[in-house]
């Protein structure tokens, strides 16, 4: 979860129809206006040597695209592990935020390795992945962000294609082991698809599992570049990474976070069981429970209990679900949920402490909002014996009239 403070957000939608790799995502962000010579000079901090860095107009399928090109001086290939490459990172003269991400994402790909191997994350050793162009790719991406000041990234569902691809370890299928096993791990969405090749390399899946805030369809911002990746075949249909940038304007700081709402409608329960069912969603970390009246087919009557929930989460609110009810069947979704910033403020009554919250940004444009809390007013009322109503009024009279 982050906070932003300022009116604008810089966007920047992963548009992965054909796939990604990390020359693709390099690809894309420059022909999506990025400067080659400001990479280069940020890429200059990471103090590695025998590669330079290009990029050449293509075309595929009728469309026109950059490809990132890594040309290599002829030095025998390095192998290095995840200490090395961190290493690298962390004494290089690259910013602080480009050294954060790209960090993370070999973390992420080191994480992958590891599990799919059977050994310590330590004992990984990159082939393809510790290559001087993979691991401009990746720095590369990271500093390409942080010149392009992108505030927020999201990420469309990844194409999982069938076939073989030949790697260090012989060949492998597809998508690569590594590839699922950094999918899984995010839970990222995939759409089955005819390609023969590989679509999504283990590169481009540790970006956008490391990097992406949300995967799903593209949010509501203006956009005001479209930058096209090309992928190194050219099947004939156009292979690009399609990176799409923009602003979405906020009209008031806001928090955001990306949630799960978990569904399911019941009509064979009884309704005694509602009310211990969502004491325990709330025990067990849920955001929000609800029941909605509905009616299923054959007019029967029913509840549709929904809960809103952080992703981390969603699993044991399943089996809660599961254990407690008479459902046989979930469905989940996942969204982004918006709230305006906020503070709390405790005031003083003659019979106690009323703590109200209420949002922290107020103008002619966005009025103040605020809400004393239920159980402290209600408490107040049975030691005052007011009404609960006088109770709010008075919690309300003492909020506007004290300091904020």
């Amino acid at each position: 979860m982050s906070i932003k403070n300022s009116p604008d957000e810089r966007i920047l939608y992963f548009d992965c129809y054909s796939g990604i790799s990390g020359d693709m995502t390099l690809g894309a962000l420059i022909d999506g206006g990025l400067e080659v010579k400001r990479l280069r000079e940020v890429l200059g901090g990471l103090k590695l040597g025998g590669y330079s860095l290009e990029a050449e107009k293509v075309k595929r399928g009728g469309i026109a695209g950059t490809r990132a090109l890594v040309r290599l001086d002829g030095s025998p290939p390095v192998e290095r592990n995840l200490a090395d490459i961190t290493g690298l990172i962390e004494n290089s003269d690259l910013p602080l935020p480009v050294r954060e991400k790209s960090t993370a994402v070999f973390r992420r790909l080191a994480e992958a390795e590891a599990a799919v191997h059977g050994i310590p994350v330590e004992k990984v050793h990159f082939h393809e992945v510790g290559a001087v162009d993979a691991i401009v790719d990746i720095v590369g991406t990271a500093s390409a962000l942080f010149l392009l000041e992108i505030d927020r990234i999201y990420c469309s569902p990844l194409p999982a294609a069938g076939g073989e691809v030949q790697s260090a370890h012989g060949r492998l299928p597809l998508p690569a082991p590594a590839t699922l096993e950094l999918l899984a791990k995010r839970k990222a969405p995939v759409k089955g698809c005819a390609g023969e090749f590989e679509m999504v390399t283990p590169t481009g899946a540790a970006i956008v599992t490391t990097l992406a805030d949300s995967f799903g369809p593209m949010p509501a911002f203006n956009i005001e570049a479209v930058g096209y990746g090309a992928g190194t075949i050219d099947p004939g249909y156009p292979n690009f990474l399609r990176l799409i940038s923009g602003i979405r304007h906020l009209s008031e700081p806001a928090y955001e976070e990306e949630v799960v709402i978990i569904e399911t409608n019941i009509d064979d329960q009884n309704p005694e069981v509602f009310g211990y069912l969502m004491e325990k969603l709330f025990e067990t970390g849920a955001l929000d429970v609800f029941f909605t009246p509905v009616q299923m087919k054959k007019n029967r009557p029913a509840v549709q209990l929904s809960v809103l929930a952080a992703p981390e989460k969603a699993g044991l609110l399943q089996e809660i679900i599961f254990y407690e009810t008479s459902t046989l069947g979930l469905r989940m979704t996942t969204a982004r949920k918006i709230m305006r910033s906020r503070d709390s403020i405790a005031v003083q009554t003659e019979w106690g402490t009323v703590r109200i919250k209420y949002s922290s940004v107020a103008d002619e444009k966005s009025p103040l909002h605020f809400a004393p809390e239920y159980e402290d007013c209600r408490q107040i009322a049975r030691k005052s014996g007011l009404p609960l109503k006088e109770v709010y009024r008075l919690a309300a009279d003492l909020f506007r009239s004290g300091p904020k």
